[in-house]
């Protein structure tokens, strides 16, 4: 009987496949393959809670950004609020402010025009007595003269005051 390589192939394939079932290569491939499984089963599940984590803090972080829209539209109302109210109070003041100096400067006009009213009756007052003694004396002469420009000059006095 004669062998042929087909049938030491089929021994030397044969011993190694002893060899390899000898060493337990197959448990090792498995537990290999099943450890390498459980390692991308893990990065998995680590990759789904960090993808949980991702998301909460996106759902916080979208809460904190409309909270803080709201707050600043709330900041920007109040601050227009008190715009227009300081803007209010300031015309109100501003009314008031020449209301007093229209009052002032009314009542200082008015006592101008009672000086200038006074001034004058005093000059006519004085222009009168001077015409009048210059008629007088004129006309009267004496003791007499004398006493009719003093009764005259009495009389006006008291009229005009």
């Amino acid at each position: 009987m004669a062998f042929d390589e087909a049938f030491w192939a089929l021994v030397a394939l044969l011993v190694f496949l002893g060899v390899i079932a000898y060493m337990k290569v197959p448990g090792m491939l498995v537990k290999s393959l099943d450890d390498r499984a459980d390692k991308i089963r893990d990065e998995l599940e680590e990759a789904r809670r960090l993808r949980e984590e991702a998301q909460e803090l996106l759902a916080e972080y979208q809460r904190k950004r409309k909270s803080a829209e709201t707050e600043a539209e709330e900041i920007v109302a109040a601050a227009k609020s008190e715009a227009i109210m300081f803007a209010e109070e300031s015309a109100k003041k501003t009314e008031e402010f020449v209301a007093r100096r229209t009052a002032l400067a009314e009542q200082k006009i008015a006592q101008a025009e009672t000086q200038a009213i006074d001034d004058v009756r005093s000059i006519a007052v004085d222009i009168a007595v001077s015409a009048a003694e210059k008629l007088i004396a004129g006309k009267v002469t004496g003791a007499e003269a004398s006493k009719i420009i003093d009764k005259s000059i009495a009389e006006v006095k008291n009229r005009l005051n």
